[in-house]
Formats: structure tokens, C-alpha cells, sequence
């Protein structure tokens, strides 16, 4: 009977470790349409988990959590909600400082660079030529925590002498695509956005004109701090090893590279120098 139980309770326990999975929860914020996201996002999330699969010989199961806002992802990833997330630039950056322990997996591979195209568009039919022709008209922002939305933009904008208190209206409008769509609508006379989303609107139909044009670092993958080595490891080469054109080219991206924190270095000077775009206001109305 000792040896029935035995062999039942093997039998059981073999089964249960077959089923075992490896549960992982891939967070991101939205930059776009939140059914946009989950539309970008899954394909890639699929092909890391056969990767993982086949590198460990265990089931992995990635589930997506999708953010309405910057801060509720930089909250979801900096107290390990999630095990890994994608970052905008400064997201990470603000990330990075409220928990140390981050880890980046790999950098956004965009044409064989860490580096991608922000745009400061106007109306196709405006008269703005120059950053210089900002002067006295209105501009749409991005998100108050977006790289390229605020943070680059305004200090390309400083680059060429145009502070907050240059411009006729200023407003934060979120997404990217909504800041295009508002250019394109003349609700703005000229607004910042990401290259990829201002080539799609230019696409759709919506008639925008690029005036200038800035670098940005390509986004980082994080893990969480303490995710268990072994899954880091095999989480990073999994994204590493992402080579299948027709996904990729599906994403936007070629793929991932190898990245590091020094390489947001420009993005915390950017971030640190913004206090000077918004403080020409204070100076000039204090007079």
C-alpha cells in the first residue's frame, strides 16, 4: 500500500512540475491608442516567450499591463507591479533615480542606432519655416513627463532662443498622435512629436510640414529590481535574439541592442536644463 501512495504521489508531483510556468508581467504606458498598444506590443511578447521557452525548456506565459499614464507605469515598474517594462527616455530616467536597481535589458534598435528623430511640425499649409517663426504663435506638447513631448523639444526650442514665455499658448496635450492630429486640425500653430507617429498621420491623410527636427535615444526594455537572474539573463537574450524581418518590420523597430544607463545621459541634461524654458515667465512677469 507504502508503495501504491509512493508511486501516486510521484506520478503527481511529475505532472504538476510538466504544467509548471514561468509567469511574467510586461507592463507599458500609453503613447498612443491603448488598443494600438496592445496591438504593437503582443507579437513581440509572443516571440519573447518562444525564445524564453526554448532557452529554458519550461512554459513562459507574459501577460501585458497597459498604463493610462507616464506615472502610473514609472509607479508600476519602480515596485515591481511588473517584471519588465518598456520606458520612454526620461521615464527610465525618473525611474532610474526613485529605484537603483532597474536594470536595462536592451535598447530599441532603430536602423543600427540608439538614436531616433523627434519632430517639431506645423500645418502643412502654415506659414512657420523656422524654429524662429515660434514667436508669438501657439504650440501643443506631448505628455509633461515625454522625452521628446517636452523635454527635448523644449530644449531644441532654448537652442534657438524660444523660451515658454515666446510662445502666444502653450498646452500639454498627452499622446503623440493627438498632439499631430491638433496641428493638422490648426488647433496649434506647431507641435512636437515622434517621427514614427508624425509619418503614420502624414500617411492617414493629415496634413502636417516638418520644421526641425532633434535627436532622441531609443527607448529602453527595464527589469524590475531583483528579478531572478536566470530569467534576466534568458529575458535579455530573448529580446536580443528577436530576428524575424516581418515582426520587426511589423513593430517599427530592427530590432535591440545592447544598452546601458550612461547612454540617457543626454536626457538627464535635457531634463535638468528644462527648468530654464518655464523660469523666462517668472523672470520677465516679476519685472
Amino acid at each position: 500500500m507504502r508503495k501504491i501512495c509512493f508511486f501516486i504521489i510521484l506520478i503527481f508531483n511529475l505532472a504538476f512540475e510538466s504544467q509548471a510556468e514561468v509567469k511574467l508581467t510586461f507592463g507599458v504606458y500609453t503613447s498612443d491608442k491603448p488598443s494600438r498598444m496592445v496591438t504593437k506590443f503582443k507579437p513581440i511578447l509572443k516571440q519573447i516567450e518562444q525564445n524564453m521557452s526554448d532557452y529554458l525548456q519550461e512554459d513562459i506565459v507574459i501577460s501585458m499591463q497597459v498604463y493610462a499614464t507616464y506615472e502610473k507605469g514609472i509607479e508600476a515598474i519602480t515596485t515591481g507591479k511588473v517584471d519588465f517594462m518598456r520606458l520612454g527616455p526620461a521615464s527610465y530616467v525618473f525611474a532610474k533615480e526613485n529605484e537603483p536597481g532597474l536594470s536595462i535589458l536592451a535598447m530599441e534598435n532603430q536602423k543600427g542606432k540608439k538614436t531616433f528623430k523627434g519632430i517639431i511640425c506645423t500645418h502643412q499649409d502654415s506659414q512657420l519655416h523656422t524654429i524662429k517663426d515660434l514667436k508669438g504663435k501657439s504650440f501643443a506638447f506631448g505628455n509633461k513627463k515625454s522625452t521628446i513631448g517636452r523635454y527635448l523639444s523644449q530644449n531644441h526650442m532654448m537652442s534657438h532662443d524660444i523660451y515658454a514665455r515666446d510662445l502666444a499658448k502653450l498646452a500639454y496635450l498627452g499622446r503623440h498622435d493627438t498632439v499631430g492630429m491638433s496641428v493638422s486640425a490648426r488647433k496649434y500653430d506647431a507641435g512636437a512629436l515622434k517621427e514614427g507617429t508624425f509619418n503614420k498621420l502624414i500617411a492617414q491623410g493629415h496634413k502636417l510640414r516638418k520644421i526641425a527636427d532633434f535627436d532622441n535615444v531609443t527607448k529602453p526594455w527595464v527589469s524590475r529590481k531583483l528579478l531572478d537572474n536566470k530569467i534576466y539573463q534568458t529575458l535579455q537574450s530573448a529580446l536580443l535574439n528577436i530576428t524575424d524581418p516581418d515582426l520587426l518590420k511589423a513593430y517599427g523597430k530592427q530590432g535591440f541592442l545592447m544598452g546601458n544607463d550612461q547612454d540617457y545621459q543626454p536626457i538627464r541634461r535635457a531634463i535638468a536644463q528644462n527648468i530654464h524654458f518655464s523660469n523666462h515667465i517668472i523672470r520677465t512677469s516679476s519685472k
